[in-house]
């Protein structure tokens, strides 16, 4: 694990206030926040769907598996709590490949005794043996909620970003799930500040992507209302700060027929 570069994982660390993170991810984080002030919004709006997204998936969609795909480092609310406060027998497996992740995995792989989780050090970009490793704690038979959150931008390339997520889907049988959330490229300044981010070799690339490019992950799906929006748009709740604002990040919950 090289701490003196940059890692996404982290950078997102820092921007929703957490401890796991180094001088490097906060100096990158920081040199972005300065580009576009709005990212650590787009964090918490991030966060906050996800949220949103596990609790409706446990309880009225009625789902108890869960394959979370690029699960980041452990904060609060992670995927096994939520859905595990709600249906207790929930079992969940978490999949990253940034070795700080797996040092803090032990963090993610706390359970109710009816439940279950587990976690793969794997990577998105080879499906075939997170699938068979996955099948050790999740009946894949059954239904299963894939999560993919926050790592599709990093498939920078179109073609290799929808075999990946085919590949997952058509594993998995007609019941199952997929919830997706991504930056999008609807804000220039955000635009010219991740290109910026992009230009230093060293750091994760990541490619931001229309309300359109995302919604195209769903084909074939039934989308869950209100479809394709910005993630505060996604079924917000009541809070004391009043309506939800639109972020440059999209999300959405689709339904495998």
């Amino acid at each position: 694990m090289d701490v003196s570069v940059p890692h996404s994982a982290r950078m997102w660390n820092y921007w929703l206030g957490g401890k796991d993170n180094y001088a490097a991810d906060r100096a990158a984080g920081d040199q972005f926040k300065a580009n576009f002030p709005a990212i650590v919004d787009t964090a918490r709006a991030f966060r906050a769907f996800l949220s949103r997204g596990i609790r409706y998936l446990a309880d009225e969609a009625g789902m108890r598996q869960f394959l979370d795909i690029g699960t980041g480092l452990p904060t609060f609310d992670n995927t096994h709590e939520i859905a595990q406060r709600i249906a207790p027998e929930s079992r969940i497996v978490y999949v990253d490949n940034d070795p700080l992740v797996l040092a803090h995995a032990r963090a993610l792989l706390t359970s109710t005794p009816e439940g279950a989780t587990d976690y793969l050090h794997a990577d998105l970009r080879d499906p075939a043996p997170i699938l068979r490793d996955a099948a050790r704690t999740l009946d894949l038979d059954q239904p299963v909620a894939l999560i993919l959150s926050g790592i599709l931008g990093h498939l920078t390339d179109d073609d290799e970003a929808h075999r990946i997520v085919d590949t997952l889907l058509d594993a998995l049988p007609s019941g199952s799930h997929l919830l997706v959330c991504d930056g999008t490229n609807t804000d220039e300044t955000l635009n010219d500040a991740q290109r910026e981010h992009n230009r230093d070799a060293e750091t994760v690339q990541y490619r931001l992507r229309s309300p359109e490019q995302i919604a195209a992950f769903f084909k074939g799906l039934e989308l869950v209302e209100p479809g394709v929006v910005s993630c505060p748009l996604w079924r917000p709740e009541p809070n004391r700060f009043g309506e939800p604002v639109h972020v440059d990040a999209y999300g959405a919950i689709g339904r495998k027929p």
